[in-house]
């Protein structure tokens, strides 16, 4: 199965209907062995594409991975990035924020993290938080000490959406490509995942009761996904609804759009001079010496 990332991505001003969004597809491979060596093929080229990005040294690239919990988004991004050089790349992962990061606007935290040219940068969770859990459990919203907010926290959203889209058109306009991904899981599959990971005791580390709390809330996380993605997916900014209930489906997808993310992008090693040329022959003969 060739993998068509357009089939994934949200077009810019579109009503999302998440029903209407599978969360799973057709297996693009038809064994294990073969999903591995697809995956270690777009590894590959993501290595070699890394390292071309930071010699260019002209765009950085944003990847913002949202999900609900246990979508596999640590799993994806550690199979994906798993060939990249750690130099060239940065992830960072957002919790709940801090006492000072109250004291600032709700894009302080992250754009402090934004890559510089030439790196790739993950967000695992980001500023879009900000319009998923803050929408459905208010009183987020009402500990952040705004200066004024409007009953229900009508227009907040709208705002914050516009926001969010005026940085991402400024990141893009100084080069740096932002790529968004919603790991669509399904309640029932998020069921499942959290069974395995009671019954087996090494995952159990991964399990609170706080994913069974917020569970409870499936609804209101879907409208305020349906909402956000509808809002923010920019032809500068795409969102894409990347199916996650078969993992290796999942990462094949995201890999092949951090791939032609990649590969859009006007990259070059840089040109050596004909003096440089000359200085590099004339070192190379007093090696060869």
């Amino acid at each position: 199965m060739k993998i068509d990332v357009n089939d994934f991505r949200v077009r810019e001003s579109k009503d999302v209907k998440l029903h209407e969004w599978p969360t799973s597809v057709a297996p693009i491979c038809k064994s294990k062995r073969q999903y591995q060596k697809l995956l270690q093929e777009h590894v590959a080229k993501l290595s070699s594409l890394q390292q071309l990005l930071y010699a260019s040294d002209r765009y950085a690239l944003l990847l913002i991975f949202q999900a609900m919990d246990a979508a596999g988004k640590d799993g994806a991004i550690k199979h994906v990035m798993s060939g990249v050089n750690p130099q060239g790349c940065q992830v960072f992962s957002f919790k709940h924020p801090s006492a000072t990061e109250l004291q600032h606007d709700f894009l302080w935290r992250t754009t402090r993290e934004l890559p510089e040219r030439g790196r790739i940068g993950i967000f695992n969770r980001s500023y879009y938080e900000e319009v998923l859990i803050a929408r459905v459990h208010p009183e987020i919203l009402r500990g952040e000490g705004l200066a004024a907010i409007p009953p229900h926290g009508r227009h907040v959203w709208r705002d914050r959406y516009q926001s969010i889209v005026g940085l991402e058109r400024h990141l893009t306009r100084n080069g740096t490509r932002v790529v968004k991904i919603f790991l669509h899981l399904s309640k029932d599959e998020q069921r499942r995942r959290f069974l395995d990971r009671i019954d087996k005791a090494e995952k159990n580390w991964k399990f609170s009761q706080a994913d069974i709390e917020e569970r409870r809330f499936w609804k209101d996380y879907m409208k305020a996904y349906e909402n956000c993605l509808g809002h923010t997916s920019t032809d500068d900014a795409p969102w894409y609804v990347v199916p996650a209930d078969d993992k290796q489906n999942a990462r094949l997808i995201v890999s092949r759009i951090v791939l032609d993310t990649l590969e859009a992008l006007d990259l070059a090693y840089p040109a050596t001079s004909e003096e440089r040329r000359a200085e590099l022959l004339s070192i190379r003969e007093k090696l060869l010496e």
